[in-house]
């Protein structure tokens, strides 16, 4: 530990020292809140409103004081804070034992020193700052109140749970810079047996508990489980499998406790019907009917003063070992602690004062609530760098400092791309529909580009199946809906890609965002999304390599109904990742054509808006792929691949993001070996083409498939099957097929690097395999 002691300047320890110096709280009491108004130091405490027949009622595992005392130890001092030796609670704090030996007037210390480490940490490391610091007096309160792990408490979304994680064993996590990657940024139980589940997704924590609530009543008094706690909120009660929890927990019965995290905020802001019942809910006090939860026959708490620890300790304790289901409605404040301060000019709908940190906790009262339509949320954009209290859709998701100013990833600059290509349609085509299940900042869709857009976009909460299904009905109708969020969360919605989009021939169009291996963490990968939605019959999946192609793509695939040449069912179009971004920044990456190739073709019939066609030159090109000038050429053209270089012994198929190393490789042989390899784009991964496969047995040994994504059940494999299928008897003709790809697997927060070096999908492996063929 010698070797971390000694920074005694590191920056982050620096940045925590003045945040703690200037959250300075005494013997101070927390303050309550009713957003918008000020409470004058009164909380509203947990008023019930029951119903419907109730009456009144690498392994961070900790094992009791022993494992406590090693873990206070691994904090090293010099990033502690300076308060004297007993005031630095949080770095005492090694598990949930140690929150219940504090005195109750130490628990709003604890508070802000946790609130304190979460700021510095977002600007170090970034992360889910806004809803953790909303959080930080509830989680307190409930490790304060239950017996973590014997009492189970599910986190949804589990980006919530970081103060969690803190307070069982893991806030060396948060303070050592050099440990932040210690912890992911969901629950995992392979941290802590204090972590129920690994989750990323959301709106699942209330049929979790259902399950492990159900086992212990079956098994009785011999059960190890206590009490069991789903904490939801964050805008993940908007999914629908969250009202199929609620349903169930009414009818089963037993202990079971839902903590619903009120803070008036999705991802984006919140939307959806349910929302107006709660704001009234929050405006009585929690006695407004119609109360959704009474109406599953839930009995019911509110606590208006979410963010007061002794509030949430109160309602928690009465809450403890209750009998039966039981909502307890806690309204809290996202973003608390960060500045109020709006600093944006064109700020119309509300305005806030800046926070500094002399009060008790480091949360402020803030009107930056209560949003007027259309998007209930202040008009900052995701990963904006000055997030703020309240509805500010930049707290969801803070980039450390060292981000700023870097230009935009592949999400947020392909997404800006289509939408700008999208709304000069809108005019002349009322039909046409952008539809975001929750994730607009993320996927470049601005705050401005959707108050242009109108009722052109829908945000329709954290509700994918709801999303794709409501695409189908809106293509039905004859207009043209476009659905855009990451391939990971598409998986939510996988059987209405069966069935209301595919089985019906929908044309929906699919933007399906960081597809293909990233460093994403095990909950977010997208390397699975050729798998699933190129197998599912009647849907085209486009993988496109450039810019021009994407728009291409997204042109034809939204081409207004009853175009000549629009495609008959659904299109998924994979959103380029940063391979292809890094090749348009620069075309020394690929380099055979320099970027200069043959553009996709083009519909006269689309609207000129609509069109990306930008120049290019003619590539060397066999029969099946595509001329730069055939603009009248269909449907038919788009899945034909495209050969960039013509050569011989070797044919290097690359997929998508994959179509660089293709390149890259084929120059390697040249330079190294004297190969001029055949080098192709199929630009899409939904059919074969079979002209230029059966073109490549003259003259080819080898075919190599690249693709960033599973093989097994990917693309590649197919390829490989053709041949095997399409044997002919001159042997000289069955070309040898290599596949790359990834492994079927979860990987966790592995770079996209150290990913393509374990599935060889660099320079020197790709061709060192090619060579020993030979």
């Amino acid at each position: 530990m010698s070797h971390i002691a000694q920074r005694t300047n590191h920056p982050f320890t620096e940045m925590l020292g003045a945040l703690l110096r200037h959250v300075d709280l005494g013997q101070c009491r927390a303050l309550a809140f009713n957003f918008g108004k000020t409470s004058e130091g009164r909380f509203e405490g947990m008023r019930s409103a029951s119903g419907n027949g109730f009456d009144s009622s690498d392994s961070f595992a900790v094992s009791g004081a022993a494992e406590g005392t090693a873990r206070l130890h691994d904090i090293p001092p010099s990033i502690t804070p300076s308060h004297g030796d007993d005031s630095h609670l949080l770095s005492r704090i090694a598990s949930p034992a140690d929150v219940k030996a504090l005195a109750p007037n130490e628990l709003a210390e604890l508070c802000r020193e946790i609130r304190a480490t979460l700021l510095a940490y977002g600007h170090q490391h970034g992360g889910h700052i806004g809803s953790n610091l909303g959080m930080v007096e509830a989680t307190v309160a409930l490790h304060r109140v239950f017996d973590s792990p014997r009492d189970r408490i599910v986190f949804d979304v589990s980006h919530q749970s970081y103060v969690h994680k803190m307070l069982t064993g893991r806030a060396a996590a948060y303070l050592d810079p050099d440990r932040f990657s210690e912890v992911t940024g969901f629950t995992n139980p392979g941290e802590s047996k204090h972590d129920q589940f690994v989750l990323g997704h959301t709106g699942t924590s209330i049929s979790l508990a259902c399950g492990l609530a159900k086992t212990r009543d079956m098994e009785g008094p011999n059960n190890s489980i206590g009490n069991v706690i789903a904490v939801i909120g964050d805008g993940s009660l908007s999914s629908g499998v969250a009202f199929e929890g609620l349903n169930n927990a009414a009818e089963q019965g037993g202990n079971l406790i839902i903590v619903f995290n009120d803070n008036e905020m999705s991802i984006a802001g919140d939307f959806g019907g349910m929302y107006g019942p709660l704001a009234r809910l929050r405006a009585s006090g929690g006695t407004a009917q119609p109360n959704l939860f009474n109406a599953f026959g839930l009995d019911y708490r509110y606590v208006e003063a979410g963010n007061d620890v002794s509030a949430l300790v109160a309602a928690f304790e009465e809450v403890r070992d209750i009998d039966h289901p039981v909502v307890v409605h806690i309204h809290t404040l996202k973003g608390a602690g960060y500045d109020g301060e709006e600093t944006h000019a064109d700020r119309q709908t509300a305005s806030a004062s800046p926070v500094s940190f002399d009060s008790p906790t480091g949360v402020h009262p803030t009107d930056n609530v209560n949003h007027s339509e259309p998007w209930h949320s202040d008009h900052c954009n995701l990963s904006d760098h000055e997030p703020h209290e309240g509805q500010c859709e930049a707290s969801h998701w803070q980039n450390p400092d060292a981000a700023i100013g870097k230009p935009d990833d592949p999400r947020k600059h392909y997404g800006k791309m289509a939408m700008a290509a999208l709304e000069p349609r809108f005019a002349a085509e009322p039909g046409l529909v952008v539809i975001s299940p929750a994730t607009p900042g993320s996927n470049g869709i601005t705050h401005e580009f959707r108050e242009r857009a109108g009722a052109h976009y829908v945000d329709t909460g954290i509700t994918e199946s709801h999303a794709v299904a409501y695409a189908a009905g809106i293509a039905r109708a004859g207009g043209t809906p476009v659905v855009a969020t990451t391939a990971s969360f598409f998986q939510r919605a996988y059987d209405q890609f069966f069935q209301e989009m595919s089985l019906n021939r929908s044309r929906v169009t699919v933007l399906d965002f960081l597809g293909g291996l990233s460093g994403s963490d095990n909950t977010h990968s997208g390397a699975y999304d050729v798998t699933m939605f190129s197998n599912i019959p009647g849907v085209t999946m486009l993988v496109p390599t450039s810019a021009r192609d994407y728009l291409a793509d997204l042109a034809w695939a939204t081409a207004p109904a009853g175009s000549a040449d629009a495609p008959a069912g659904p299109a998924v179009i994979r959103v380029p990742g940063e391979a292809i971004l890094a090749a348009e920044r620069d075309a020394t990456l690929l380099p055979v054509t320099g970027g200069q190739i043959a553009d996709r073709p083009q519909s006269a019939s689309l609207p000129a808006s609509a069109s990306s066609a930008s120049g290019g030159i003619s590539a060397a090109t066999v029969h099946g792929t595509v001329s730069v000038t055939a603009q009248h050429a269909g449907a038919r053209h788009m899945l034909d691949w495209r050969v960039n270089q013509t050569g011989s012994q070797v044919a290097i198929i690359g997929l998508g993001n994959a179509y660089p190393l293709a390149e890259q490789t084929a120059a390697a042989l040249s330079d190294d070996y004297g190969i001029t390899a055949t080098v192709i784009d199929p630009r899409q991964c939904t059919s074969l083409d079979s002209d230029v496969l059966e073109s490549l047995r003259d003259g080819h040994q080898q075919v190599i498939t690249l693709e960033d994504g599973q093989l097994e059940g990917g693309w590649g494999e197919k390829v490989t099957a053709y041949y095997a299928n399409h044997h002919v008897s001159d042997g000289s003709r069955n070309p040898r097929v290599l596949n790359f790809g990834a492994a079927k697997e979860f990987t966790d927060r592995v770079s996209l690097g150290e990913l393509n070096e374990r599935y060889g999908l660099t320079v020197e492996q790709v061709t060192e395999a090619i060579t020993r063929c030979f």
